[in-house]
């Protein structure tokens, strides 16, 4: 495990985009981190960089219902999102694809 030179947690999309444009710009590493779950591999600053962590990033933006999709920010867990659809007759199980963020 190799942690990251720093951790910024970002709260809105315009804050990562000012992030991301710096660290690009400074020619240093970006690890992103969502929920934590762990079920993507986890998250290793092999090159040290920037962690940015989008856990605070957690809004649900967009339902359909009509074509069962949702659209949040990446640090919705499954559990809030299932909180949510609760009473549509919808829910997210573990090793779903597809859920895309904001």
């Amino acid at each position: 495990c190799a942690p990251p030179d720093v951790v910024v947690w970002p709260q809105a999309v315009g804050q990562v985009q000012e992030l991301a444009a710096l660290c690009h710009r400074c020619r240093v590493p970006m690890v992103p981190f969502g929920t934590g779950t762990g079920l993507e591999g986890g998250v290793n600053a092999v090159q040290g960089g920037v962690c940015f962590d989008l856990s605070r990033m957690d809004a649900i933006a967009q339902l359909s219902l009509e074509d069962f999709s949702v659209t949040v920010e990446p640090g919705v867990t499954r559990k809030a999102l299932n909180k949510h659809l609760r009473g549509t007759g919808l829910w997210f199980p573990v090793g779903t694809v597809g859920m895309r963020g904001v």
